[in-house]
């Protein structure tokens, strides 16, 4: 044990037990262990991290379920590829862990297993520990929790995880009690328990569902009752009819029960008549069959379409292509109905529905759909919102859905896809016979079955959905399942391919058998294993007992994803979860994955590559998100060169200029969560740009040459937010022709709740003049933007060049729009949690113009800030993580030298000097003597901005020599850091994810 190491867990106490400010190493400090997954804390999180970077653990738990290892089984196989050896020992105890999940963990060859029999120790067994092992350190997790999936990631839980030694008391203690139990006769093997245990919980389990039939539900459990969002959605659309309104709209997210929303919604309204219109003849049944279970026999329920004239009922189930025949929708009156409710509403401007509506006339139009934006219709004015006058009767996302725990919890995998063809040869419409063999062939079939069955399914049998790219490869996997034996069974899969030539009839009986139980089979009807499909089953199909999906196509768009990741997300009896298998190929849409999963439409890449690193532990519910290290690469390689931007923010504007029924400005974009406006800045510069390319003449020329050279320098000055000064001076100018200093200073503190920066506000009045540039080409392009002036008298005069000119409504409006959008990045990004002293908050990532800008440099010093800059008393340290490998034998990449930075642990950093600049150079001594200094660091040169990862100690600098490209040994001088605050382990994991090499190219 290294005095290092002794000296970094004393730190860790430290902040631990005796003073919380104190600065440590996140690796030797214990911690509190809980989950809130608000605050990013989940106790699986912690599990797995731990697990990944151990020599070995040991697991001692009362119950161990599915629901717990199945978010584990990912980093479990890493652990058996890696020969990581685990001792796991659970009990018997109320006979509650399942002999699936430990039949599960005894088949990875690195676990060993045991069960300790508490009725033959006649003694109760509530131990709940892991235990984790790297070199002479021990890490443990004591206190509530179970291998559940409750316990892991929703449930209220205490668990505290101790740092020892190997040496320490407690950590000696507790490994003792760990091989007393261990080696306890009453500690059984896997051979010695399994068949036993198997037989008494599968016994008990019959029991339990005997007398689950045979109980008497009471008459207020039988009677249907509304959920949270339901209650919501009917009060909401009762304050709407009582405005005298009569179109709204519901949204809400696949499987959060829109239908029996409704259904509630007419027994609390007590419509008599209602219409309910579909597109299908199965979602008029399963819509009778849900309403049905609502009313009861109180209303006559029937069926018009698909062969069934039922009209005269009091609820009619119809389909919109029978009943937009005039045979049929001339049998009511156009006043008929008191409601007619329009499922999937996306639909609805097609023309079969629009002469349904132009028909009839009841008090109420409700819609329902969980994919607004979805257009399936070309034409530009007609639009969802538009057609139900803007009324949203309530909204519910998945993430709030998930939140609220209405849906079942998903377990998703992004599993590298062994065949590596891009979406265009995969989509080609004469695909060549390798291409084919490649998506259909035995090896990609057998590593799709291998993956579907180790990461199985929650239920008795998997109950699976396979979404294909093509119509063909969906028909010849099917075939190629079939002639496989599946392991579970014994007997060979029993799958089908649905696709568009599929009748009703044949969609309905394949949707009947996969629902169906094993023993209910009959000779002429088995129950189906999987059905493979390309799109027919995105909507409209409700088989709640689907266990398992699996998504064998490139990622169309994020509505798309949800939609099919939607078929598994209805609750059902006997399903704790669904797991979703994703193979990720080489596809450029791979980034809308984490846009899909994360609901953010912000499109920003760091939020994206934020979610891929952190997203397990900020999902709402029980539900997981885990990634191979492979997709993890192909994802960020995505995320680095996003394609279709422009079509992107296109779509995104098209989406809320529906919703809002006007034009969107920035702020709106900001607002509803869509795509981020710094995004449209850096793809247009100016927002007249962007609504020029989408509105066309409407808005061309309503801005002149100098208002949108305005409009360029503020767009990328200060729509940020890193700071307000610029900001709140603009913002005051919009209305005041004077700024005087007194009182912006006291509005500043009221605002704020800290003093003006004199040195900071001088500066700002500086870049508001225009000289925040790097060339003197850009000053004069901007230097003539004549917006304020300061005087003796210290105050602020608004120049008449944009006085003038903020007479011009529309350049009003669009300043404004800047200033808006840019204060609320500041005060919810940055006014909070600056780190001590600087402008800078800890992680938050700028560019090198920012840091310019927030040094108050007077200029953009961006074309000379790399590798170090001293500004004044601050010396700034810029690291490119990744640097890309040289082509040639060079040791350097256009003329930067492959430096050897890297971080050590979560405190210690390493850094080379510029080759050339040894221990004596001026370059050294401006990094050694300056008061403070800064690290910032990106992972590839793909991203343009940086994290900024906080102020650093030197603890060493010593000379060193390193040959330059031409072979010549020359001068450099070696960094030994440390951080003030350790580093955040996800940003760590990101940084140092995909390392092939012991040394990390930085520069």
């Amino acid at each position: 044990m290294t005095k290092e190491k002794l000296a970094e867990i004393r730190n860790g106490f430290e902040t631990a037990y005796v003073d919380g400010t104190f600065s440590s190493n996140l690796a030797y400090k214990p911690q509190f262990v809980s989950n809130n997954h608000k605050e990013g804390k989940k106790v699986l999180s912690t599990i797995e991290n731990e697990l990944l970077t151990c020599d070995q653990f040991q697991i001692s738990v009362a119950f161990i379920t599915m629901g717990g290892i199945t978010p584990l089984l990912q980093t479990l196989k890493e652990l058996e590829k890696k020969n990581i050896p685990g001792e796991i020992l659970t009990t018997n105890y109320l006979n509650f862990s399942e002999p699936k999940a430990l039949k599960k963990l005894h088949k990875l060859k690195n676990i060993t297993l045991k069960m300790f029999d508490v009725e033959a120790a006649d003694k109760g067994f509530h131990t709940k520990g892991y235990i984790f092992k790297k070199e002479e350190i021990y890490r443990i997790i004591i206190g509530s929790s179970n291998i559940t999936s409750a316990a892991l990631t929703i449930n209220r839980e205490w668990n505290t995880k101790v740092i020892s030694t190997e040496q320490g008391e407690m950590a000696q203690e507790i490994i003792g009690e760990f091989y007393e139990l261990w080696d306890s006769r009453y500690s059984l093997k896997f051979d010695e328990f399994y068949e036993n245990y198997e037989e008494r919980y599968n016994s008990i389990k019959r029991q339990r569902k005997i007398a689950k039939q045979d109980e008497i539900p009471s008459i207020e459990k039988y009677r249907l009752q509304p959920n949270n969002m339901q209650v919501g959605f009917i009060t909401n659309l009762r304050k709407i009819l009582d405005t005298g309104k009569e179109r709204a709209l519901l949204i809400s997210a696949t499987g959060t029960g829109k239908t029996y929303a409704s259904a509630f919604a007419m027994r609390e309204l007590a419509f008599k008549r209602v219409l309910f219109l579909v597109h299908r003849g199965q979602l008029a049944r399963q819509s009778r069959k849900s309403y049905q279970k609502v009313f009861s026999k109180s209303v006559s329920m029937g069926l018009v379409g698909a062969g069934y004239h039922e009209y005269d009922c009091d609820f009619v189930f119809a389909t919109v292509q029978t009943l937009n025949k005039d045979e049929h929708l001339f049998k009511y009156n156009y006043d008929e109905f008191d409601c007619i409710i329009l499922d999937e509403a996306h639909h609805i401007s097609a023309d079969t529905y629009q002469k349904v509506m132009n028909y009839f006339k009841p008090r109420l139009w409700l819609g329902m759909t969980a994919t607004p934006d979805t257009r399936n219709d070309k034409v530009a004015e007609k639009n969802i919102y538009e057609i139900f006058n803007y009324q949203i009767a309530y909204e519910i996302r998945l993430q709030q859905a998930m939140e609220e725990n209405m849906l079942c919890p998903f377990h998703y995998f992004g599993i590298s896809d062994i065949s590596m063809m891009d979406e265009k040869k995969i989509k080609a419409k004469n695909i060549t016979e390798r291409d084919f063999n490649q998506l259909t062939g035995a090896e990609r079939v057998r590593h799709i079955i291998e993956q579907a069955n180790y990461y199985g399914y929650s239920g008795d049998r998997v109950k699976g959905l396979i979404f294909c790219s093509r119509i063909d490869e969906s028909e010849k996997l099917s075939t190629e399942f079939n002639q496989i034996i599946n392991p579970s069974t014994g007997k060979s899969y029993r799958t089908i391919a649905l696709n568009g030539n599929s009748s009703e009839e044949e969609r309905q009986e394949a949707f009947e058998r996969l629902a169906m139980d094993e023993d209910d089979n009959f000779e002429n009807r088995q129950p189906l294993d999987y059905i493979f499909s390309v799109e027919i089953l995105n909507e409209g199909v409700d088989i709640i007992e689907v266990n398992q999906v699996i998504m064998l196509r490139p990622t169309q768009s994020p509505i798309v994803f949800i939609q099919q990741l939607g078929r598994g997300l209805r609750k059902a009896e006997g399903k704790e979860y669904v797991v979703i298998l994703d193979f990720i190929g080489n596809y450029n849409n791979n980034f809308m994955i984490p846009v899909a999963l994360s609901g953010d439409r912000s499109y920003n890449p760091d939020t994206i590559r934020k979610y891929i690193i952190s997203g397990n532990s900020t999902i709402p519910g029980a539900s997981t998100i885990h990634f191979d290290e492979i997709a993890k690469e192909k994802i960020f390689s995505s995320i680095d060169k996003i394609k279709g931007m422009k079509s992107i923010i296109r779509e995104s504007y098209i989406s809320l200029k529906n919703r809002l029924g006007r034009i969107p400005y920035l702020l709106d974009f900001y607002e509803n969560g869509e795509t981020d406006p710094l995004v449209i800045i850096r793809e247009y510069k100016t927002y007249q740009s962007f609504i020029v390319s989408v509105e066309k003449e409407l808005y061309m020329e309503k801005i002149t040459e100098q208002e949108m050279i305005t409009l360029e320098y503020l767009s990328k000055t200060i729509l940020s937010g890193t700071r307000p000064y610029e900001l709140e001076i603009l913002k005051r100018f919009l209305n005041r022709e004077v700024i005087y200093l007194n009182q912006i200073k006291q509005e500043f503190q009221h605002t704020y709740g800290y003093e003006l920066d004199l040195t900071s506000f001088n500066n700002a009045i500086e870049v508001l003049q225009g000289k925040f540039v790097s060339k003197e080409e850009e000053y004069k392009k901007y230097c003539h933007i004549d917006i304020v002036k300061y005087d003796e008298m210290r105050t602020l005069q608004r120049l008449k060049g944009f006085t003038d000119r903020l007479h011009h409504t529309e350049f009003y409006k669009q300043v404004n729009d800047i200033i808006e959008v840019g204060l609320k990045r500041y005060k919810e990004r940055y006014l909070i949690n600056q780190e001590n002293g600087t402008p800078f908050v800890l992680y938050e990532k700028y560019s090198r113009r920012d840091v310019s800008l927030l040094m108050n440099c007077g200029k953009d010093l961006s074309s000379i800030m790399y590798g170090m800059k001293r500004i004044d008393e601050d010396v700034f340290i810029f690291v490119t993580y990744h640097k890309e490998e040289s082509s040639d034998d060079k040791n350097y990449v256009d003329g930067k030298p492959d430096y050897a930075d890297a971080f050590e642990d979560n405190m210690i950093f390493r850094w080379d000097s510029q080759i050339g600049r040894g221990i004596n150079s001026s370059y050294v001594g401006d990094v050694m003597t300056a008061q403070r200094k800064h690290l910032l660091v990106k992972k590839s040169d793909a991203e343009t901005d940086f994290y900024y990862v906080g102020q650093f100690e030197i603890l060493e600098a010593k000379p060193a020599r390193k040959k330059d490209n031409y072979g010549k040994e020359r001068d450099i001088a070696k960094f030994q850091m440390k951080m003030h605050h350790a580093v955040r382990e996800d940003l760590l994991r990101y940084l140092q994810s995909n390392i092939k090499k012991e040394e990390v190219k930085a520069g």
